[in-house]
């Protein structure tokens, strides 16, 4: 009888403790990592279409977050997963990716085309994206590495009105060609140069 009882009250202990660590909220690290999929390891995104998210700005990724959530910014799958955080998750998320290391791609890029870049990214680009695209800023995403598809995406989602370009970089866009365009962006990819 005593056997039975212990085994009931051991029983019962471990399932009111495996509930108690089941309902505990999940931790920053535990968020961030939810992002692997399709971010990469540790913010290193290993795919051309998608961004390495590593090493922004924390208030950057929540405000990118939040704008998935209401819509105001253009995405294929983001709207919908962004849905699914709280503002704390959130934050806890964004403080954990922003401590992560900027990930280097390794990609094709033409040394020309870069060296344009380089002197357009010095004429237009220093205020916002200071660094070469690897000053995290409150406003202004990493750019440092990037992949070169992405990158191009983006630019086109800014100017098709997909996403709320800021008036500093649509002065800057509006006086390039889309060959300027394109030579910045292979500048960004290109990074860092060996």
């Amino acid at each position: 009888m005593f056997r039975r009882k212990t085994v009931a009250a051991l029983l019962g202990t471990g399932l009111m403790l495996g509930a108690t660590a089941l309902s505990a909220a999940p931790t920053g690290q535990m968020l961030a990592d939810t992002c692997a999929g399709c971010h990469g390891t540790d913010g290193g995104s290993t795919g051309p279409a998608t961004p390495s998210i590593a090493g922004n700005a924390a208030v950057y990724i929540v405000d990118a977050m939040k704008a998935y959530q209401s819509g105001d910014r253009h995405s294929t799958i983001m709207g919908r997963i962004a849905k699914g955080y709280t503002d704390e998750e959130l934050e806890a998320m964004a403080e954990v990716i922003a401590s992560w290391p900027i990930h280097e791609t390794s990609q094709q890029v033409d040394a020309d085309k870069v060296a344009m870049g380089a002197e357009i990214y010095e004429d237009a680009c220093t205020k916002c994206h200071d660094e070469k695209g690897s000053l995290a800023d409150d406003e202004a995403g990493i750019l440092y590495s990037q992949w070169l598809p992405w990158l191009n995406y983006s630019i086109e989602d800014f100017k098709a009105g997909h996403r709320e370009m800021p008036k500093k970089m649509r002065k800057a866009i509006e006086k390039l060609s889309d060959e300027q365009i394109e030579a910045a962006n292979q500048f960004f990819a290109g990074q860092p140069q060996k």
